[in-house]
């Protein structure tokens, strides 16, 4: 045989098996990857460490939780039941970040609400004082009732300093 003949058979045999290994990969491992585990547990807390995120903490209770999490997704749980499990398990206190919803929904209202009322006390104060502005008179000369000797007396020392 010819050798381009060869060559362009490998070739092509070569491209269906990179089409074969890319689509394996998209058909998706049946088995979770430590990436998979950690995209969970990033989203809850160690049970024995305060503050800690379950997927940095290297406490005993931390690897079983990870390794129940990969079980789990291997089951085929989805992300929002392995959550909701571990939420059972051990109340809202694991989660990374509080539910928006229920009384810790609270917790996300609160501090827009602090700020716009800030927002509108800081507003009333400016409009008080432009307002205060407006209606003060514009020499104060005119209220002050000194005799002419001493504001004449007053003008000269000025005068001087400068």
């Amino acid at each position: 045989m010819n050798s381009k003949v060869i060559l362009a058979a490998l070739t092509i045999l070569v491209s269906f098996l990179g089409a074969a290994a890319v689509q394996a990969q998209e058909g998706g491992d049946p088995y979770p990857t430590d990436n998979d585990v950690n995209r969970i547990a990033k989203n809850l807390y160690c049970p024995v460490c305060p503050n800690t995120p379950l997927d940095v903490c290297e406490t005993k209770a931390c690897q079983d939780w990870r390794a129940q999490i990969k079980d789990q997704l291997a089951a085929g749980w989805t992300e929002d039941q392995v959550v909701d499990y571990f939420v059972a398990q051990y109340g809202e206190r694991v989660l990374a970040e509080p539910q928006r919803k229920g009384f810790t929904a609270l917790v996300w209202l609160l501090p827009a609400m602090a700020v716009a009322l800030g927002l509108v006390v800081v507003w009333q104060v400016l409009a008080r004082w432009r307002k205060a502005g407006a209606t003060e008179p514009s020499s104060q000369a005119e209220e002050i009732d000194l005799p002419s000797e001493t504001i004449k007396r007053i003008e000269d020392e000025l005068r001087q300093l400068h």
